[in-house]
């Protein structure tokens, strides 16, 4: 019984993962390519780049917008983001000859480094990654559906994987890689090897892609996890002016806002207003590490210059608080480049471990495959000819 117990959950463990095996590999791959998408950017692209020789002091949203409107005057700049200190600001703006544009600027000289117009790598590969560049319908795609669903898969394979490697804990203290025994023990040896020291990595993976799917869910069915951004009421627009109405409140003055209501906030990703009900949204980190880099944040209306709501890692919901510590514990911020690192190393462990248990599945299916040939083979070699049937009828008949 014990036999067809183990034999049952290895089968289970390899079709957990093998109808799918190309996509699994392809989310793990792009996933672990993901995590260091920005360090790659800065080595591949030095307009990317946050050079400071003469160690000058960062220079704040408001002074990165004003440099942006000086170079292009028709210019509406829409965000300010932030992102390791050895990489640029990035400010998005449009013009009358950009519908979109994105200008490198660095934040410590103030010089524009670049203005990108296109699809930037670091984009390219999150949605690569998140949805398989699938589209969006209204507010769901099916490439994001069937990313999540790799969790569920994640998630099989490592139950029956420690349920198939019996006493796995001592590859910990006894690891076990034996070269000259072959292509399959080896292959066997490393796949085991791999997913034992790789249980922690797999089970963040798993948990952080479950609740990715149940967010696509909440957003397919319309529940909101963040409450919705006040707008500006329309009394307090002086629309009685035949001129265009100019705020009196700008961007400055809404950093002073954030400053007053969190002292050590630091911008990474700041919106201005669209139109005159809008509002300026300032969001950053703060001292949780394991909470994302818009954790913290304001809303400041332009025309008051008055708090219109906040976001605290104190004051979230426990949906809120899940949706703001998933994507640290699933791309390996919360430590910076050293934790990216981690993620980066036991990323391609998994994509290796998804390549080694197909080319295992493969010898066994190729292996089995020859033996029924053969043995069909011995089968045919071994019934008698027609002629000979027929004499032996003959044989039968006259006996009787």
């Amino acid at each position: 019984m014990a036999k067809i117990s183990n034999r049952f959950w290895f089968q289970l463990h390899g079709w957990f993962s093998l109808p799918i095996w190309i996509i699994f590999c392809f989310v793990c791959l792009t996933g672990t390519i993901s995590v260091i998408s920005h360090e790659l950017t800065w080595l591949t692209n030095p307009s990317s780049r946050a050079s400071n020789p003469q160690n000058l002091t960062h220079k704040t949203a408001p002074e990165l917008v004003s440099i942006v409107q000086k170079a292009y005057p028709s210019a509406k700049v829409s965000s300010v983001l932030s992102f390791e200190s050895y990489l640029i600001n990035a400010v998005t703006f449009t013009d009358s000859d950009k519908p979109y544009a994105i200008a490198y600027v660095n934040q410590y000289t103030g010089e524009i480094q670049e203005v990108n117009q296109g699809f930037t790598f670091v984009n390219f590969m999150r949605s690569l990654h998140g949805w398989l560049l699938f589209p969006w319908h209204h507010n769901y795609s099916i490439g994001y559906y069937l990313v999540c669903a790799m969790a569920i898969v994640m998630l099989g394979a490592l139950i029956t994987g420690l349920v198939v490697y019996k006493n796995f804990w001592r590859a910990f203290t006894q690891p076990k890689i034996r070269i000259k025994q072959g292509k399959k023990t080896l292959l066997a040896d490393l796949h085991r090897l791999a997913g034992v020291w790789s249980i922690w990595f797999l089970i963040l993976m798993s948990v952080t892609g479950l609740w990715y799917l149940v967010q696509a869910i909440m957003w397919h069915n319309d529940i909101s996890i963040e409450p919705h951004t006040p707008i500006v009421a329309i009394e307090q627009i002086p629309l009685d002016s035949t001129k265009t109405p100019i705020a009196p409140f700008n961007l400055a003055d809404a950093l002073v806002v954030a400053k007053q209501k969190f002292p050590n906030f630091k911008s990474t990703y700041v919106m201005l207003p669209e139109h005159n009900r809008d509002t300026y949204k300032l969001y950053g980190a703060g001292d949780f590490i394991f909470y994302d880099q818009l954790s913290y944040g304001v809303v400041v209306n332009p025309w008051t210059g008055k708090l219109a709501s906040e976001r605290s890692p104190e004051k979230m919901t426990t949906l809120q608080t899940l949706s703001h510590i998933a994507n640290p514990l699933h791309y390996g911020t919360i430590g910076g480049i050293w934790t990216k690192l981690i993620w980066f190393i036991f990323g391609l462990l998994l994509t290796g471990m998804s390549i080694t248990g197909f080319l295992m599945w493969g010898s066994r299916t190729v292996k089995a495959a020859r033996s029924k040939q053969v043995i069909t083979s011995n089968n045919i070699s071994n019934q008698p000819s027609d002629n000979e049937k027929q004499k032996t009828t003959f044989i039968q008949q006259d006996i009787q």
